[in-house]
């Protein structure tokens, strides 16, 4: 769920809209997540490989050991 969010704010800017009303509000929410989903289709068609996934310090640390 985090990955989605994040996706979502990096790819769409979600988190600032641009509309003070709801209806407009929620029709830019429903057109972002319809981009992410066709972002992550394409993704998917084109086999692109999934990111690195972070690994904190002290994971790194039991890794060394």
């Amino acid at each position: 769920m985090e990955g989605t969010i994040s996706q979502a704010v990096r790819r769409t800017r979600i988190r600032r809209t641009r509309f003070t009303d709801l209806p407009k509000t929620h029709l830019g929410h429903v057109f972002a997540a319809t981009a992410i989903n066709i972002i992550r289709l394409d993704a998917w068609l084109t086999e692109t490989p999934l990111g690195q996934t972070r690994t904190s310090h002290l994971a790194r640390l039991d890794l060394a050991a």
